[in-house]
Formats: structure tokens, sequence, C-alpha cells
């Protein structure tokens, strides 16, 4: 859409889904949710953290992890300046932040994926996050909640980046022993490596309407199979009619959601 003069840049924004064109304030003050069709914009972890916390309040933590250069790699342009490039812009959160708060009153641990940053991937940096927060929460008897955005494992790692999945889910197995609750959010996209393990192993699985959730892309498996894909596939609908999500739950629902299965857990 042409800009017009005068009118100020970022003010209007379109629909990925009916693709009206929306006063931008319009749909920043529906949490992000287009107020025709419902549709769910991604968000950043910092919109996320404060959409569940009380009052926005919380203390991060970790934020000293950030992701190296085990095996020198380069594609288009070397894997270090691609991280110095994303640190700067996110301020060396990598792709997940992980903070503490209360939700309505009740103390949990948060980690949120950051989609922005490299696709939300996860690599070394979000393996130990996420380890680390598990152990907080076996140290403190908290829950966790964990909001996945994330396009699978980050190839610049290579085995490092995949070992984190066998790392999260044993930690994650503690906590259930333990008799502590996870709570798994999956958003658009939730693929790859991270639906794999940690976003599918919530003591509930809870999504937003619409997200793109799965292993392997549409297009890859229909390019595999050589057949058509039904209607929706891989979205929460689908897989909530198909007994692999809980709760297919709104954005301006999720946290009253969240703060009645904690207490269901308590």
């Amino acid at each position: 859409m042409a800009q017009t003069e005068g009118v100020p840049k970022g003010l209007w924004i379109k629909c990925n889904a009916c693709r009206e064109i929306l006063y931008h304030r319009e749909v920043s003050g529906n949490l992000d949710v287009c107020p025709r069709c419902g549709y769910h914009f991604r968000i950043s972890a910092t919109q996320r953290l404060e959409l569940l916390f009380d009052n926005k309040r919380y203390k991060k933590f970790f934020g000293q992890v950030r992701s190296a250069d085990p095996l020198d790699f380069a594609d288009s342009k070397p894997y270090r300046d691609r991280l110095e490039v994303y640190n700067r812009k996110f301020a060396g959160s990598d792709s997940i932040v992980v903070a503490q708060g209360e939700i309505e009153k009740q103390c949990a641990m948060v980690a949120a994926m950051e989609f922005g940053f490299m696709g939300g991937s996860m690599g070394s940096a979000v393996g130990e996050k996420i380890a680390r927060a598990i152990e907080r929460c076996l140290d403190k008897k908290l829950p966790l909640i964990v909001v996945s955005a994330s396009g699978g494992a980050r190839m610049q790692e290579g085995i490092l980046s995949l070992m984190q999945m066998a790392k999260i889910s044993a930690g994650l197995a503690r906590m259930r022993d333990r008799h502590l609750a996870y709570i798994s959010i999956l958003t658009d996209p939730t693929t790859g490596g991270v639906t794999a393990s940690y976003a599918m192993l919530g003591d509930v699985n809870i999504a937003e309407p619409g997200a793109l959730i799965g292993f392997a892309g549409p297009r890859v498996i229909e390019q595999t199979i050589r057949q058509k894909l039904p209607e929706g596939f891989q979205r929460s609908e689908f897989l909530l009619e198909h007994g692999m999500l809980d709760l297919v739950v709104t954005r301006r629902e999720l946290k009253a959601t969240v703060a009645r299965c904690l207490k269901y857990f308590r």
C-alpha cells in the first residue's frame, strides 16, 4: 500500500486474514487482534509478559545468557554477525525472555519466545534459559508457563540446538515428578524442534486461534506424500479437533484461562 502524502507511516495496517485496512491504534487497543475477523497478529515477547503478568510487573532472569558461534557458521553472512545485529535490536535477549511475576496473584515463571529474533529459533541460549527457569521452579516450587513462537531449532548451531530438545524435556519430567505445573501456550507459528519437544509437553496445551502448529510445514508434507492436505491442516482448531491440544483461547481470555489452570494445579 502506497504511503499517502501527509499521513504518518504506520498509521494503518492490513489484516493478513480478512485483508481489511485497519487503524493501527484500534488494533493495538484490541490486544493486536483484528476487530473485524479476530485474526491474531504476532506480538513481541515483552507484550506477552505484559499481557500475562498482573499490572505488567515482573522481574527478568538470565539475561546474561547469550548464544555463541561454536561452529564458526557462515551462510550469506557469518552467524556471529547476525547475532550482533539481533542482540543490538533486542537488547541481548536472544529469542526468549524469562521472567517471574504474578498472574492473578499467583506467582509463576514465564518464558516467552521472541519471533523477531531469527524467527524465534531455538539455540543453546534458549535451551539454557528454559533449563534455568525449570531449576528455579524446582527450587522455589513455582509453576512454569512457556509461550512458544518459533520456526524450530537454529540451524547455525547444528546438533547443539537439537540437544536442547532433550535437555528441556528432561527438566520438564523432573517438574512433573515434583507435581509442579507446566502450561504450554502455542502461538503462530510453533514449528520444528520446538513443537517436537517442550511446546507439546504441557500439563495443559493452549493455543491461540488460527496458529500454525506442526513439525514440518504443510508445503513440505504435501510435496512428500503427494497429496492435498485437509482444509485448516496444522492450524489450532484442526489440532484441537484431533486431540493434540486441550484448548484454543483468544488473547483476551488467555490470562484468565492460565490463572484458572494454575489454581486447578495448586
